[in-house]
C-alpha cells in the first residue's frame, strides 16, 4: 500500500459491527492507533483494540499551522462524530489540541 493509496469503502465486516463500534467508541472517546493510509485531505488510523474500526482525521479538524502526520505513525486523539454513510469513526488528534 502507498502512502497516497485509496480505502475501498467499509468492508462486510466493518458494516455488520458498525452499531457495536459506535457503542464502543462514543463521542469523547480517548483512542491510540497507527496511521495506515495518508491522503490529502486527512489520515486513516487503525484504532487499537477496534478491529473493526475505521478512524479517519481529516483536515477540517485541524489547526491552521498543524500537519498531518505520517504514514505509519502512532497517534491518539479523541472520538468527535460517527459518519454514517461510510462508518468512519471521525477523530481529532492530540497533537492538534494545543493549537486550539
Amino acid at each position: 500500500m502507498t502512502e497516497y493509496a485509496r480505502p475501498d469503502g467499509p468492508s462486510d465486516e466493518v458494516c455488520r459491527e458498525w452499531s457495536a463500534t459506535k457503542g464502543a467508541l462514543p463521542v469523547g472517546t480517548h483512542i491510540t492507533g497507527q496511521v495506515t493510509i495518508c491522503r490529502p485531505f486527512g489520515v486513516f488510523i487503525r484504532i487499537d483494540g477496534a478491529p473493526n474500526a475505521l478512524g479517519m482525521a481529516d483536515i477540517g479538524s485541524m489547526p491552521h499551522h498543524a500537519r498531518l502526520p505520517a504514514l505509519g505513525a502512532q497517534v491518539s486523539g479523541e472520538v468527535i462524530w460517527h459518519t454514517e454513510h461510510n462508518r468512519q469513526v471521525r477523530i481529532r488528534l492530540s497533537d492538534w489540541n494545543h493549537h486550539l
